[in-house]
């Protein structure tokens, strides 16, 4: 199976769950949550989406439980929009990226005040 195809279906699984999750799902305990990348095996049988959610802990941790408890009903709603032979079985994981680069960002903006302080 040729890695374009399987690039394809990730963008498109990408997209879908992103507006299921923003348009379909009524779970109260979803807050702001962002698809940002789903790696997708070889063989079209597991699918990794990696989510960014904002928000203080407590909005974080209600809204990935709300996620994990809407993982069937995703998984319907893909099977309805992307034609497949089989759906994927989805795994939510967390993408901390946007965190970890604003605890960076965070650390340069003290760097450089240091600096300014010495000078």
């Amino acid at each position: 199976m040729g890695s374009v195809r399987v690039e394809k279906i990730q963008e498109l699984i990408k997209q879908e769950a992103s507006e299921i999750i923003m348009r379909e799902l009524k779970d109260p305990r979803i807050g702001f949550v962002t698809v940002t990348e789903v790696d997708v095996s070889s063989d079209l049988r597991n699918a990794k989406l990696y989510v960014s959610i904002l928000g203080s802990d407590k909005q974080i941790e209600d809204t990935w439980k709300g996620l994990n408890s809407s993982l069937g009903f995703i998984r319907r709603e893909l099977a309805h929009r992307i034609r497949l032979k089989f759906i994927p079985e989805i795994k939510f994981l967390m993408d901390t990226s946007l965190q970890y680069s604003a605890h960076i960002q965070e650390l340069l903006i003290k760097v450089q005040k240091d600096e300014e302080d010495k000078k």
